[in-house]
């Protein structure tokens, strides 16, 4: 489940505590957690509900502005089920902690240089870790397609690879595009 921005925001500053979706089964459980631009956000309730009884209030509990906007986000058939998912703000993203964090232990390193190169023998199109990581670094705000076209590989495949270096602290997203981090910069230097 991916929450906007904006309701992802008001979960962190206790605005927004529920969210509504139209699916076939649901596709979250409550206890799992979100990893979202405002940080770490926690499912604590996922319940099917008759879409009729959404009220303005309840819209607005969600960040919408009325019933008839939260209707109107539907997707999938008319004839799914409707979930209201209660949500809370669960805390910082850690991967906001880690890109921060300086590389200081060779065993360290090492470790890191494993992942990157496992990452690199499951790749389909060939190693991509190292190029990502330095064309990011060359290119800050340039926005995934931009980085695509630069690597030769297509827009999304190329977004969840950056997705998997932001997740080991190497890179971090910006509104357009990503930049290295200062772990990715410190990783960078050392060649490997």
């Amino acid at each position: 489940m991916i929450l906007p921005v904006a309701v992802a925001r008001g979960v962190a500053t206790g605005e927004v505590d529920r969210a509504y979706r139209r699916w076939s089964t649901s596709r979250v459980r409550a206890g799992s957690t979100l990893r979202t631009a405002a940080g770490v956000v926690e499912i604590v309730a996922v319940e099917r509900i008759d879409p009729s009884s959404i009220t303005d209030d309840d819209a607005r509990a969600a960040g919408a502005t009325s019933a008839a906007a939260v209707h109107g986000s539907f997707c999938g058939s008319p004839g799914d089920p409707v979930f209201r998912i209660r949500l809370r703000a669960a805390g910082p993203d850690p991967r906001e902690a880690l890109r921060d964090e300086p590389i200081t232990d060779p065993g360290e390193l090492d470790e890191l240089v494993r992942r990157l190169d496992r990452l690199d023998r499951a790749s389909r199109h060939g190693p991509w870790t190292r190029a990502t990581l330095r064309c990011v670094d060359a290119h800050p705000g340039e926005r995934a397609a931009d980085l695509a076209r630069r690597l030769g590989r297509e827009r999304d495949p190329l977004k969840l690879d950056v997705r998997k270096l932001k997740n080991l602290g190497l890179t971090e997203s910006l509104g357009t595009g990503y930049r290295i981090s200062p772990r990715g910069a410190a990783f960078l230097a050392t060649g490997r």
